[in-house]
């Protein structure tokens, strides 16, 4: 999919995985800084950007139908940027915990520039505005920015930095001034940020409040207040006193006091918590802070008096709230046995105070690398330590129960897909007419009837012929385009379920593809194939996900293909669809914050190839990191990791060019396809879904090297063979 689980503004790659976005301003500064001052004729180049540099934007050009008309916001945040005394003012993506998929209520960025992918970022000055994204959203940028933009293509040539870009058109102003919202941007972006433009006398400051959300008074959504869930312990594994001790002790190895938990999928996952704020994400807004010399564990949720003593509201949960918690009905600790969670309510300004006042009695205190710099600059420096947190590490790294969870729910959602596919299959076939937008919610009913699942992980990416090309296209009535026989159909789709979240892409034609189109497919299953089967020995200085990227590429390379975004992103158990912090892409995280790959932690593994205006393939599988324990040799004090795939759906025969595989590669497509068979394939699966079963069948027959006997001999030698076998020879 999408993946995810940052970086990188001059990398050829961008990974898809969840904190992807929260780094842009971090990396582009880092950028500028190892570069040389901008010479002059650079910076007159770079003011002369213009949104008519676009090919959409030129007088004269069709309007696409999904474009914003931006104009009057503008106007309006101009007129704000002018009362609060700055020249420029930076939109991130991100929400106060720097989510990949924010709220509705927070997409600032998206109400702006008229952007709606995941990750971008807005930049508007008293005379420009200029949006920066990656290579999965150049052509839906294309079409839904309107010409009031310049569209900034990250990692292109000559594509300057927001840094440079503001140095350069800032020029000339007497003490110019780049705001922002503290409490929207991370730390590392804004230290950075602050030391580049420094150099160049530009004053980075923060605004006291949120210019967007002052000026965004119509039609905006409300701010979310979903009710919170216990999940139970046959789904978590683990409850949430074990994870709170295990806390306790990595803060001990680390010699810290205190710990700041901003990131929603950790204060989900330490708690045993899910809520519903977040579309698609099982997220409330939260913060935690753990107190190590007090063993006070505090956690801010909104409206907390009134979720403490609510019903549960979902079947599987029987505890309310406080119950789970071990807290009073009004939140307080006071005369309670055992651990304890002390809740509070959820007001940024009050949470900043409070981590202040907690750094005073602390000698050191944790925060993550995702941590909003107004929390963060409320401890004093000397007493910061910015790392990974211990939760992120852990949640990453699957316990038990939860690894057959998701392999329970890949399983069941397998079952979902397929019977959707075939009856799509032969819908098209019969001329029934079938759309992107139809697809996708007949696949969400598919989803919805299977056990534990609460909706899907992401919207899905169900895409006809050249929107394939989006790498995140997003299906709509403006763009809907029916399924045919004569084009490419991307389907990139995922459910979440209360054992799981699942993430799956598979690429059809339900028609003649040609030849080119099929290998392209078939490259794209090469590195798929390739990655799946890699093994790996651990180190104790990885490996990262960066190291094995460009298996999955090199089929493509070979022939000059390439494709703009990571391989894999991690995925989390019921939590978020892209989960850090490991990933498996070319780019390199900033400040470490990285992590390497380890046994339990899951990952997708998708390569794609997009041919702009033509079509897009992605082929995606999750794959747990095992131990490998089978090897043929053992090399002394070593430790081997693979993948076991744990998606369980077939791949499509008619776009595979057969003799480009090579024969380990055909035997573990075959190999996978039998442990297709065995999990869904089952007679209770016939008997109550037999065109389904059909269809799943004739996708993981057998395949065998067939010899092109025309390809290897001479013409003079074929026609002797012809000769001897019609005389009878």
């Amino acid at each position: 999919m999408r993946r995810a689980f940052l970086f990188g503004i001059f990398v050829l790659e961008v990974t898809f995985l969840f904190t992807e976005g929260v780094q842009i301003l971090q990396d582009d500064a880092h950028h500028y800084r190892t570069k040389r001052s901008i010479s002059p004729s650079r910076r007159t180049e770079i003011r002369n950007m213009s949104p008519n540099d676009r090919p959409s934007c030129p007088p004269g050009q069709t309007v696409p139908p999904t474009r914003v008309n931006t104009t009057v916001r503008l106007e309006d945040l101009r007129r704000e940027m002018t009362n609060n005394g700055i020249h420029a003012y930076i939109i991130p993506s991100e929400d106060a915990h720097q989510s990949e998929y924010p709220s509705d209520y927070d997409l600032r960025r998206e109400f702006i520039s008229g952007l709606s992918g995941s990750y971008g970022l807005a930049v508007v000055t008293s005379t420009q505005a200029a949006l920066w994204t990656d290579g999965r959203y150049f052509l839906q940028a294309e079409d839904e920015l309107d010409c009031n933009w310049i569209l900034m293509k990250m990692g292109e040539t000559d594509v300057p930095s927001s840094t440079e870009w503001l140095i350069s058109v800032l020029a000339g102003i007497t003490n110019p001034k780049v705001g922002a919202y503290p409490f929207l941007i991370n730390s590392g972006s804004w230290l950075s940020y602050e030391k580049a433009l420094s150099k160049e006398n530009i004053i980075m400051t923060g605004t006291n409040e949120d210019l967007v959300g002052k000026i965004w008074t119509t039609g905006r959504p409300q701010e979310p207040d979903s009710p919170i869930n216990a999940l139970p312990l046959k789904f978590a594994g683990r409850s949430w006193q074990d994870k709170l001790a295990d806390m306790y002790k990595a803060m001990t190895e680390k010699e810290v006091d205190a710990m700041v938990v901003t990131g929603l999928d950790e204060t989900a996952w330490l708690l045993n918590l899910r809520g519903d704020d977040i579309a698609y994400n099982p997220f409330f807004l939260s913060y935690i802070i753990v107190e190590k010399k007090t063993n006070i564990t505090t956690l801010y949720i909104r409206n907390a008096t009134s979720k403490l003593t609510q019903n549960p509201t979902d079947t599987e949960t029987t505890q309310k709230l406080h119950e789970h918690l071990n807290t009073r009905e009004d939140g307080n600790c006071t005369g309670r046995t055992g651990a304890c969670v002390k809740v509070m309510e959820y007001q940024q300004n009050e949470v900043k105070n409070q981590v202040q006042s907690v750094a005073g009695n602390s000698e050191m205190v944790l925060v993550s690398f995702s941590c909003n710099y107004a929390l963060f600059s409320s401890i004093p420096e000397q007493k910061r330590l910015r790392e990974n947190t211990p939760v992120a590490l852990a949640k990453a790294k699957k316990n038990e129960m939860e690894r057959n969870g998701m392999r329970a729910s890949h399983k069941r959602d397998a079952e979902a897909l397929i019977t959707f596919m075939a009856e799509l299959e032969r819908k098209v076939k019969q001329n029934v007419e079938m759309t992107e937008v139809s697809a996708a919610l007949d696949l969400k009913k598919y989803r919805m009837e299977k056990l534990y699942n609460r909706g899907l992980s992401f919207p899905s990416i169900s895409a006809v012929g050249s929107n394939g090309a989006i790498i995140h296209y997003k299906p709509s009535n403006l763009t809907d385009r029916r399924i045919t026989t004569s084009e490419m159909y991307l389907l990139d789709s995922g459910g979440q379920y209360l054992d799981g979240t699942t993430d799956v892409t598979r690429t059809f034609h339900f028609g003649t593809p040609t030849d080119y189109q099929k290998e392209c497919y078939t490259r794209v299953l090469m590195g798929h194939v390739d990655l799946a089967r890699f093994k790996f020995a651990k180190t104790g200085f990885g490996p990262y996900g960066r190291e094995i990227d460009a298996i999955a590429r090199r089929p493509l390379w070979e022939v000059g293909l390439q494709y703009r975004h990571g391989t894999g992103h991690g995925i989390g158990m019921f939590l978020s669809v892209h989960e850090g912090p490991g990933r498996i892409s070319l780019s390199h995280a900033p400040f470490d914050s990285d992590s390497p790959l380890d046994d339990g932690q899951f990952f997708s593994d998708e390569p794609g190839y997009y041919e702009d205006g033509q079509f897009g393939i992605r082929l995606e599988n999750i794959v747990m990191v095992k131990e490998e324990l089978d090897l043929k040799y053992k090399f002394p004090n070593t430790t081997f990791l693979g993948f076991e795939t744990v998606t369980l759906v077939p791949y499509e025969p008619n776009l595979i060019k057969y003799e480009l595989l090579s024969q380990a590669q055909m035997d573990w497509i075959n190999k996978y396809h039998e442990k297709v068979m065995e999990n869904i394939g089952t007679t209770e699966f016939q008997n109550r879904n037999p065109e389904a079963y059909r269809w799943l069948e004739s996708r993981t027959r057998k395949i065998t090297r067939t010899v092109n006997f025309s390809a290897v001999m001479s013409p003079s030698v074929l026609l002797i063979l012809v000769a001897i076998i019609s005389q009878g020879l």
